[in-house]
C-alpha cells in the first residue's frame, strides 16, 4: 500500500514538474492571452465572486456591507410573493420562448439557406433588424395601444369583433400573451446567424455520401447529416436562447409599465431592477442575480446533454 501511494506521489510530482516546463516554454503565448484572461476576469468573474459576496449582506451603496448570512434567500424564497410570480412569469416566458424562438431560428435560418445568395442576404437582414435595433419593440405600443386609435383595437371594432376597446397592455389577462408574441418576433438574434453560418459550413460531399448509404428525403438528410454537423452551433443557439429567454426586462418594462398591473409582466430581471437601482437594495438584488445566475447554469447542463445524443 505504501509502494501505491510513493508511486503515485512520484507520478503526480512529475506531472506537475512536466506542466511547469510545458508554460514555461509556452510563456509567450500565455502573454498574449494575458490581455483578454485580464479582462475577463475582470469583468466577468470578479462581478459574478462579488454578486454571490453581496447576496450574503446587506448592503445599501450607502453603508458597508453588513453580513447577514443567508437571510435574503430565506426572505426571498419564503416572504417574496412578488418574487414567486416572477419566477412563474420567467419560467412561462422561457418554456414558450426559448423552444419555440430556437426551433424557428433553425427552421428559418434552415429554409434561407437554399435561397439564392442575394436573396439570402436581404432575408438575413430582415430577420437579424428586430434583435439589433434599440428599443424596436417601441412598435408594439402602437399596435395595442388600449384606446380606439390602437391598430389592433381599430382593426377589430371595424370588423365587429369587439364593441370597446381593450387595455392589451394593462389587462392581466392580455399583459403576457403580448409579451410572449414580441419576445418571439425579437428572438432571430445572435442563434439566428449562428444557424446560417453553421449551414454554410457543412461540407457538401457528407450529402452526397449520405445519399449513397441510404439518405432518401431532406428530414433524413436534417437529422443524420446536417444536425450532427453542426453541434457546436446548436450549442451556442441554445446558451443564447436560454440567456435571452431569462434575461427578458426591457420588453416588460416598456409594453407593461413599471411596475405593471398586479405584476403580471414582472421577471426575475425586472425584480433585480427593481430592487437594485429604484431601492437600492444592493445585497438583495445580488441574491436575485445569483438564484438567476443558477437556474441558468442548471438549464444550459440540461440543454447540453440533451444536444449531446442528436445524431447518436
Amino acid at each position: 500500500m505504501s509502494s501505491f501511494i510513493a508511486k503515485y506521489a512520484r507520478l503526480k510530482r512529475d506531472g506537475f514538474r512536466y506542466n511547469l516546463a510545458k508554460a514555461r516554454r509556452m510563456k509567450v503565448c500565455y502573454l498574449f492571452l494575458a490581455p483578454y484572461a485580464i479582462l475577463f476576469f475582470a469583468f466577468f468573474i470578479l462581478p459574478i465572486l462579488s454578486s454571490i459576496y453581496y447576496s450574503f449582506t446587506y448592503y445599501n451603496i450607502l453603508e458597508p456591507p453588513k453580513f447577514i448570512g443567508f437571510k435574503n434567500y430565506i426572505n426571498l424564497i419564503l416572504q417574496d410573493q412578488v418574487f414567486l410570480t416572477a419566477v412563474k412569469n420567467t419560467f412561462l416566458i422561457a418554456i414558450i420562448t426559448g423552444p419555440l424562438g430556437y426551433i424557428l431560428s433553425f427552421l428559418f435560418a434552415w429554409f434561407i439557406n437554399e435561397l439564392p445568395r442575394w436573396i439570402r442576404t436581404i432575408a438575413m437582414v430582415v430577420f437579424y433588424a428586430p434583435s439589433i435595433a434599440a428599443n424596436a419593440f417601441a412598435i408594439f405600443l402602437i399596435i395595442f395601444r388600449g384606446d380606439a386609435y390602437g391598430y389592433l383595437n381599430s382593426f377589430l371594432l371595424q370588423f365587429g369583433v369587439i364593441n370597446a376597446p381593450q387595455l392589451w397592455l394593462s389587462d392581466p389577462r392580455y399583459i403576457m400573451p403580448v409579451i410572449i408574441v414580441v419576445i418571439l418576433w425579437m428572438s432571430m438574434g445572435t442563434g439566428f446567424l449562428s444557424f446560417v453560418a453553421g449551414l454554410q459550413g457543412v461540407d457538401r460531399s457528407m450529402y452526397e455520401a449520405g445519399y449513397v448509404d441510404g439518405v432518401r428525403n431532406r428530414w433524413q438528410e436534417l437529422y443524420y447529416i446536417t444536425l450532427p454537423s453542426m453541434k457546436p452551433m446548436l450549442l451556442f443557439g441554445a446558451v443564447m436562447s436560454i440567456t435571452q429567454a431569462f434575461n427578458v426586462c426591457d420588453v416588460p418594462r416598456t409594453l407593461a409599465g413599471y411596475p405593471s398591473t398586479d405584476y403580471a409582466a414582472r421577471t426575475i430581471v425586472t425584480h433585480l431592477f427593481d430592487y437594485g437601482f429604484s431601492r437600492f437594495e444592493m445585497g438583495y438584488a445580488s441574491a436575485i442575480a445569483t438564484v438567476l445566475f443558477l437556474i441558468m447554469i442548471l438549464c444550459n447542463k440540461v440543454i447540453q446533454s440533451a444536444l449531446r445524443k442528436v445524431g447518436t
